[in-house]
């Protein structure tokens, strides 16, 4: 019987963080994403390209430009790139008519062909298509370590829906192109199919996971039904704050547990600040998967509280083989568990009096024969020097 759980966000918690692992921001939470039903307009018919294409070399100055610049980053050979683009050109098409970028120049829809650009989708952390950015004039925060402050639509994709979502940007925002655009923390609801994304390409994720005592796969990936991903693109280097297993034991639980089996007890988080980073630089290293192979073992100890009352303490010891994979696939860090059949049991066990009357006799019994011994070798070292020395006498 296999048991399987996929995107797990009640017990985990997500934090986009900078280069130096500092979190730039509070919780990333999906928040209410709705399931795309429309990924396309479903006539074909003949339709003219009405965004613009952005490179590395323009992109900049359109940004500057409009008040609301809106990017569609795709792939040629993405089957949901395929499938957005005659709405996505419609859209702007209809956005051009209305709002004359030479006239209002209000917003602009554009578009990034990520197979050509591939240094700017880099820039923009591009990992799945098609992804539709929102980028405001006046919002690329300099403390933000250069990034640009946007957000990432993730609605229907039918030309009706997405007019709808462009009219909702566009309305906030005054006539003159040339003034500054809103900011969008000033209180406009914004369709809440658009959330807040991380700005950078890094995230600590935090939490707890609940799985059986039978042999499983912990498994971190990224995964979408209506985006196709560029495995080159995904790099899952991480650093372990902590991994463990069963319930995290108080500093007073750990100290009774380590006074009672030291030999055992304190090597429970084998991974705990270690690193696995693979450079995307190096060709060998793309595509990479990282596993870890953990083998666990259950050790109970008993801790004695009076005569007849005893304190369990649970603790998981696990040991770690980690390697690289190359992988055809999205490329995930994957954590495969075992639990061992064997089980180590400590306990306390208490001796009678008549035990410690029997050690001390023992003891002092020793003390004694050692002495006599001691004194036995001595006094005859002392003859034979006496001997010798009469004997040179005579």
């Amino acid at each position: 019987m296999c048991w399987e759980q996929l995107n797990i966000t009640k017990t985990v918690r997500r934090f986009s963080i900078d280069p130096n692992l500092i979190a730039t921001g509070s919780e990333f939470h999906p928040g209410p994403v709705p399931k795309i039903n429309r990924h396309g307009d479903d006539i074909e018919e003949e339709y003219a390209d009405g965004s613009v294409s952005l490179t590395a070399d323009n992109f900049e100055k359109f940004a500057r430009q409009y008040p609301i610049l809106v990017v569609n980053f795709y792939a040629p050979w993405c089957y949901w790139s395929n499938r957005l683009k005659p709405s996505w050109e419609r859209t702007a098409k209809i956005m051009r008519e209305r709002y004359d970028p030479e006239m209002d120049g209000r917003i602009l829809l554009g578009k990034v062909d990520c197979t050509e650009e591939g240094g700017l989708c880099r820039r923009h952390h591009i990992q799945g298509y098609p992804s539709i950015r929102i980028f405001r004039r006046g919002s690329d925060v300099k403390e933000n370590h250069g990034h640009h402050d946007h957000e990432s639509y993730y609605g229907e994709r039918d030309t009706e829906s997405l007019v709808v979502a462009m009219e909702i940007l566009v309305a906030p925002v005054p006539r003159e192109f040339h003034k500054q655009a809103l900011d969008d923390k000033s209180g406009q609801t914004i369709d809440t199919s658009k959330r807040p994304a991380p700005l950078t390409s890094g995230c600590r994720i935090e939490g707890f996971v609940r799985v059986k005592k039978v042999p499983g796969n912990l498994v971190i990936s990224a995964h979408s039904g209506a985006h196709s991903f560029d495995p080159s693109q995904i790099n899952v280097s991480h650093v372990i704050s902590q991994f463990s297993f069963g319930k995290q034991l108080s500093p007073q639980m750990l100290s009774e547990v380590k006074r009672l089996s030291p030999f055992v007890g304190g090597s429970h988080d084998r991974l705990t600040g270690r690193s696995y980073i693979t450079n995307h630089a190096d060709d060998v290293n793309a595509n990479a998967t990282i596993e870890h192979y953990l083998q666990i073992v259950k050790t109970e100890t008993a801790s004695r509280k009076s005569s007849r009352e005893f304190k369990l303490l649970e603790e998981y010891e696990y040991t770690a083989h980690s390697s690289l994979v190359h992988s055809l696939h999205i490329p995930a860090a994957k954590f495969h568990f075992e639990p061992s059949p064997m089980q180590v049991f400590v306990t306390e066990v208490p001796k009678s009096f008549s035990h410690f009357i029997t050690n001390v006799c023992a003891i002092i019994g020793g003390v004694f024969t050692v002495a006599g011994i001691l004194d036995s070798i001595l006094h005859n070292t002392i003859r034979l020097m006496r001997k010798v020395e009469l004997g040179k006498q005579f």
